[in-house]
């Protein structure tokens, strides 16, 4: 028995009692498919409130979603949806099985937005789909708000914070990541101790408990070191290695213009020295080892440097805290003043710096984050605003879980 074109396309949309498939309209010089939907006279329909049954249809009112496309035509989907007179509520519209409540999208295309966006920018997507970007953004942060919403925090014990740039103009945002799965939570506009207040009230409202987060990675701010002693007292405090170790790169290359000033072998070696050894190139490294044989000022401080980066291997406490020591002796009777300055930095914040022998945390995981984060910025060349921004970082970067049809 073959079906008719309104029966085949109420079983590919799962059209289902009381609705129905009153018609279609397909426009080949448009390359537009229209379906028109119906509801079966008497019907009678929850009350999308308060869900009492059988309320009575009031009046209707005619809306139109656009849906996926059906081969490369564009779909729309038309529906004199009603209004029911409730006894509780009043008079209230009923609630679509295919779409949103004041969504211009069913919600499969809802879907293919934002699976799509998990890949693509937003204008590419827009580009795609022949729709205004400003429509596409608008379903995306309705899913993304919905999903933060749900987020159950209750388990998180290590945390990570750092900022990046959002547009030029020094303007930031802050990322707190759960170390434990390696996922963005919480994205705050700036980077003053503020930024750390408001995640620990969002971290609350989300059955996150502040006295069990146990550790908190971060680099030297005095603003995120605030923020976190003042919101989270029972959290240690670990100094992300890698600005440790980006304080003592710039040491080193400060020692390197100065000595550049005189002995013009340094010209173009400013990559060699803040390196890891392991990825110089077999050039830079045949170069290292020429100038590591001459009496260098810069070969000094790039010693010291890679000392400080051998403290990161020890696991036992006192042997950590005697190395640290030695090294802090041996950096502040240096005699060169960039790498003096970088040692009493490191004095100041000792404790955040041992903390890592026993956490084992770092904002690593933060670094790779912001990668992509930048990344995002560069593929769309800007966005429009930093809650566009934001919401994109947690789409791409943030565990969460869409209530999406299939």
């Amino acid at each position: 028995m073959s079906l008719l074109p309104e029966e085949l396309f109420q079983m590919a949309l799962n059209i289902q009692d009381p609705w129905f498939i009153e018609k279609i309209d397909f426009s080949p010089e448009t390359k537009r498919l229209d379906i028109w939907i119906d509801f079966v006279p008497g019907s009678r329909f929850d009350c999308p409130d308060c869900k009492i049954p059988e309320c009575t249809p009031y009046d209707t009112s005619e809306k139109i979603w656009r849906h996926l496309n059906f081969f490369q035509f564009k779909t729309y989907l038309h529906c004199r949806v009603p209004r029911v007179q409730c006894k509780r509520c009043g008079i209230q519209q009923v609630t679509v099985p295919w779409a949103r409540e004041q969504s211009g999208f069913t919600l499969w295309m809802d879907a293919l937005m934002v699976l799509l966006a998990r890949k693509m920018t937003i204008s590419a997507i827009a580009e795609h789909i022949d729709e205004h970007d400003t429509r596409i953004w608008r379903v995306i942060g309705h899913y993304v708000e919905e999903a933060l919403s749900k987020q159950d925090l209750s388990s998180v014990t290590s945390l990570g914070i750092d900022e990046t740039a959002c547009t030029r103009g020094h303007k930031y945002v802050s990322l707190v990541v759960n170390l434990d799965n390696s996922k963005v939570i919480h994205i705050s506009k700036g980077k003053d101790a503020s930024v750390v207040s408001s995640f620990k009230e969002d971290f609350s409202v989300h059955d996150g408990n502040p006295e069990n987060v146990q550790r908190f990675c971060c680099d030297m701010s005095p603003a995120f070191i605030k923020g976190i002693e003042e919101n989270f007292p029972a959290a240690s405090i670990t100094f992300d290695k890698f600005h440790v170790m980006k304080i003592m790169n710039e040491a080193v290359d400060a020692v390197r213009r100065e000595e550049q000033a005189v002995n013009q072998v340094l010209r173009k070696t400013r990559f060699i020295w803040l390196k890891s050894p392991d990825h110089l190139t077999e050039r830079q490294q045949n170069e290292l080892g020429s100038l590591k044989d001459m009496n260098l000022k810069t070969v000094r401080a790039y010693n010291i440097k890679m000392s400080l980066a051998g403290f990161w291997n020890n696991w036992n406490s006192d042997i950590a805290g005697a190395y640290l020591k030695k090294w802090y002796f041996w950096a502040t009777h240096s005699k060169l003043k960039p790498i003096v300055k970088a040692a009493k930095t490191m004095k100041r914040h000792w404790d955040g710096i041992m903390n890592y022998i026993d956490s084992r945390i770092s904002n690593g995981v933060l670094e790779g984050i912001n990668s992509i984060v930048q990344s995002l910025k560069a593929s769309a060349r800007g966005y429009r605003n930093i809650s566009n921004f934001m919401t994109m970082i947690y789409l791409r970067c943030g565990d969460l879980h869409f209530k999406l049809p299939t």
